[in-house]
């Protein structure tokens, strides 16, 4: 038995489950996603990362085996990524110890590190919600709703909340704000995708980075994933894709700092949503310094 107590979080080892229970101050995502128990055939893989300040305990996936890093795609950072501890300096030693003791376990099991062809893990306990920006998504299992808030377009509110069978839904899509872009929990209808921006797209929550709280939208994503036609037969690797899941798009990409135009006009944007009450005073603090630092 290994067991690693940290703030962060608690790991425990027996040496058939890699049980994970986060810590009090923990990212919404894992907090949202509560205690999560992970079968050594589903690890590729363990490290410890050490740092000046402690290091980081790294547990890394056989792909397709976790549909919430399927639905992240590589995005989740590692404060929000569930795999991933913060280990105090002096527990170093323990976190070596928790290493030795799943990779011996890999060994003995003869445990492949290639991807798997279903989920190994069930995914989020439903009902599950999550979002934020202009609106919320929730999933129950059988249907999606999208519940406007008063930042929406009327394009979207103009209808009531959105609500559709997965029966309907042909692919779904999580990308977190990066840089000046604003991120999407997008759903794909099976008549075919939306061309409006997510801004407009009744099936698309608009995420503005504001808020950690808005990355637990990967959370309904991974849920609605785990339920759609084949969608178990994915593995984490791009170019295995299958239609079902959207065709990956190039991430937005950050202006360099350099790019001054473009930062001033992110904070005259940030200041009219302010000055209507869109953003609070401290929304608006937030994601003033992070343009702030960019410049």
């Amino acid at each position: 038995m290994a067991e690693i107590i940290q703030r962060d979080g608690t790991w425990t080892f027996d040496g058939d489950t890699v049980r994970i229970v986060p810590g009090g101050k923990a990212h919404p995502v894992r907090q949202e996603l509560g205690e999560i128990a992970v079968p050594v055939q589903a690890v590729a893989g363990v490290s410890f990362e050490p740092d000046r300040k402690g290091g980081r305990l790294r547990l890394r996936l056989r792909g397709g085996a976790c549909p919430v890093l399927r639905a992240a795609d590589g995005r989740l950072k590692d404060g929000a990524d569930p795999y991933v501890l913060t280990v105090e300096k002096d527990r170093t030693g323990v976190a070596e110890y928790f290493v030795d003791e799943v990779r011996n376990a890999l060994l003995i099991e003869q445990v492949p590190d290639g991807p798997v062809d279903r989920f190994l893990l069930p995914g989020p306990a439903l009902p599950v919600s999550g979002g934020g920006g202009d609106g919320t998504a929730s999933f129950d299992g059988e249907s999606v709703r999208l519940t406007w808030n008063w930042k929406a377009e009327e394009s979207k509110t103009a209808g009531g909340p959105s609500t559709f069978p997965l029966s309907r839904i042909a692919g779904v899509r999580w990308m977190p704000s990066i840089g000046l872009e604003n991120g999407y929990l997008r759903f794909e209808p099976v008549e075919g995708p939306v061309s409006a921006p997510p801004k407009y797209d009744p099936y698309a929550l608009d995420l503005w980075g504001i808020s950690k709280k808005e990355h637990t939208a990967v959370l309904v994503a991974a849920a609605v994933l785990v339920r759609l036609p084949g969608a178990r037969a994915v593995p984490d690797a791009p170019e295995a894709a299958p239609a079902l899941v959207e065709a990956a798009e190039p991430a937005p990409v950050a202006p360099p700092a350099g790019d001054h135009d473009a930062l001033l006009r992110r904070l005259r944007e940030l200041g009219e949503l302010h000055r209507a009450g869109v953003l609070t005073d401290e929304e608006f603090s937030t994601a003033k310094q992070a343009v702030l630092r960019s410049m």
